[in-house]
């Protein structure tokens, strides 16, 4: 998913400890969603709005070139950030900020030339047309990972923006000098994990990464421990297919929430965010159960 997630090969065979991060490559990241997404497209009942979003993904991906440079996090904040364990990028303070409002503008008059049903188009054209308080509102809903299901659809283009700005951000700090804040919470912005997954790239095999919902950013959590509160007691895997099934939800009885967990290190080609929607079946098995979903993903806000 991203030019940093190679660890040294000096290392292959065994890490003393796993790295505490990895920044997103927003090009590479947004270009490998948009693949993902248009394969499973190609099998799913739900292929029209995959397709959507793969445009969507290339969109990200292609105005991550194009847009100015990102105002990087100061030294200061850094500093300052790690000192207290907190995450260096203040999402709460970028919700006025004319770089995240520019590159909203830029993404919404682009997708607009996208094929869509008349609900989204309706949905993207209340976005375009917003003023300064409801487009406040968009982006502080998306900033604070709170999106109502009930406009879910204006809010997933504001997410995508969102996503483009906040992985550019990311991508211009130090993963040496980020430190862990707390269990299941990024440690570059503070954001909600969409999934984590037990990865196969050589050197961190089957060590666990949760992947932010906002900035991307991907960060080692340990294996067998609920991302909502940290327990580790209580936890239990369901799926919809088998026992070796490559997504499951991992739930926890402690406080009664599930994220998707994804089984790279046997599937590749998983990607957090786009096999999130691909594995929707989850999600609705999962609604029976009673239990909440913690794992975050605008573009399926609704569900």
């Amino acid at each position: 998913m991203s030019n940093t997630l190679q660890p040294d090969p000096s290392l292959i065979g065994g890490v003393p400890e796993a790295p505490l991060a990895f920044l997103p490559d927003p090009v590479r990241l947004f270009q490998t969603r948009a693949k993902r997404f248009s394969f499973l497209a190609e099998s799913s009942n739900l292929s029209p709005y995959l397709k959507l979003l793969a445009e969507i993904s290339s969109l990200q991906a292609r105005l991550s070139v194009i847009l100015p440079a990102v105002e990087p996090v100061g030294e200061k904040r850094r500093k300052e950030a790690a000192t207290a364990a907190m995450p260096p990028i203040d999402r709460m303070a970028l919700a006025d900020d004319p770089q995240l409002i520019a590159t909203l503008a830029a993404f919404c008059d682009e997708a607009a030339g996208f094929e869509m049903p008349e609900q989204a188009r309706d949905a993207l054209a209340a976005v375009q047309e917003a003023d300064d308080e409801d487009r406040r509102w968009l982006l502080s809903n998306v900033l604070s990972d709170n999106i109502p299901e009930d406009s879910a659809a204006p809010h997933l283009f504001a997410s995508a923006a969102v996503q483009i700005h906040m992985a550019r951000l990311a991508a211009t700090l130090d993963a040496g000098a980020l430190v862990r804040i707390s269990t299941g919470v990024c440690p570059s912005c503070g954001g909600r994990p969409v999934s984590s997954s037990v990865m196969g790239t050589p050197g961190i095999e089957n060590v666990r990464y949760a992947t932010c919902s906002c900035c991307a950013t991907q960060w080692n959590e340990v294996r067998v421990k609920c991302l909502c509160c940290g327990s580790t007691k209580g936890i239990s895997y369901r799926s919809v297919e088998t026992h070796e099934a490559t997504v499951k939800a991992e739930t926890c009885a402690e406080c009664n929430s599930w994220v998707k967990i994804f089984y790279q290190v046997k599937n590749a080609s998983l990607d957090p965010v786009a096999d999130d929607v691909g594995s929707i079946g989850l999600d609705m098995l999962m609604k029976d159960s009673g239990k909440r979903k913690y794992g975050l993903n605008p573009f399926i806000a609704g569900y």
